[in-house]
Formats: structure tokens, sequence, C-alpha cells
């Protein structure tokens, strides 16, 4: 299950996701920085990182959604694991969408309350975890985006979910080795 989304050969969306990730993380840091100290500079950062980590989130996403709609087999344990690792990056990145709208109203307050952005962060960052681990399992487990030689392809196990009938997936044998 080779990317489709890439350049030069490199899957796109496991590039972008690095930036989101460090964002919403930077985004949580300097609310809670700020909510200890009640230094503005801190907020203000807050407030550049969420919308930085909104923007590239979104980057990140079209790629992933390219990957997942035309990378991965419809009836694959992969795409049930990409769908809940879509929906929970999609929740999160709503979560900070939310929060950058509500911190910029408050942007110019001499002293802006940072309870509001420290739980939605916290939210956002929490979603973005799982999201995290199960993109990872994606490429680990599901080989998405990995680019497999021949032999190692044969030895794949197949792709498909058991049936309703509650039979087990099929795995192919390998070719004996002479």
């Amino acid at each position: 299950m080779y990317s489709k989304a890439k350049i030069l050969g490199h899957p796109l969306h496991p590039m972008l996701v690095a930036f989101p990730v460090a964002f919403y993380t930077a985004t949580l840091v300097a609310y809670i920085v700020y909510g200890a100290s009640a230094e503005p500079f801190w907020y203000r950062l807050g407030w550049v990182v969420n919308w930085a980590g909104v923007a590239t989130a979104a980057v990140a996403a079209l790629p992933g959604l390219v990957d997942w709609a035309t990378g991965i087999p419809r009836a694959s344990a992969a795409k049930k694991t990409g769908l809940i690792h879509m929906g929970l990056n999609s929740t999160a990145l709503v979560v900070f969408l939310i929060d950058a709208v509500i911190v910029t109203s408050h942007h110019n307050d001499v002293q802006p309350d940072a309870s509001g952005p420290i739980v939605l962060s916290a939210i956002g960052v929490l979603l973005t975890l799982p999201a995290g681990f199960l993109g990872w399992s994606l490429v680990q487990d599901h080989h998405v985006g990995v680019r497999l030689s021949p032999s190692q392809e044969a030895l794949e196990p197949t792709t498909a979910l058991p049936e309703r009938t509650g039979a087990q997936p099929r795995s192919r044998t390998p070719a004996p080795s002479h």
C-alpha cells in the first residue's frame, strides 16, 4: 500500500505531520506558561503557534486523505485504522481552530484568561496522541506509505477484513525457498 501523494518518491503525509504536532504541543505549553506567569508574551506566542498548528494540520490532512482514499484497499484493516486516525486528527483540528478563534477574540485584552485556551489545547493534544499512535500503526503494522520489494510483498498477509460470517482472514503462504 504505497502512498499516492508523494514528492520525489517519498510520501508527503508523514513529512508534514510533525509540524502540527509540534505547534499543538507548543500551544499548550505557551498557554500553561502564560497561566503561571501572566506574561503576555506567552499568550501571544500560544496564539501564533495555535494558528500555525491549524494551518499545518490542514495542509498535512490533504495528502493523508489522498493516501487513505486512493492508496488503501477498501476492505482492509488499514482502511478502518486510517478512518479512526483521520477522525481523531480532524476533531483535534476543530478543537484547535475553536481555540484559535476564541483566543483571537481576546488577543488585545490586557490580561486575557488562560483557562479556556489551556483546556481546549489540552483536549486537542490528548486527541492527537492516539491519532499519532494509529498513524504510526498504519506505517509499522499495515505498511501504508512503505514501498516493499516484491519478495517482501509476497510475505505480507492479506489485507482483507474477516467476512461477516466470522471467517478469519487468509494469509499468503510464502513461496518455498530452494
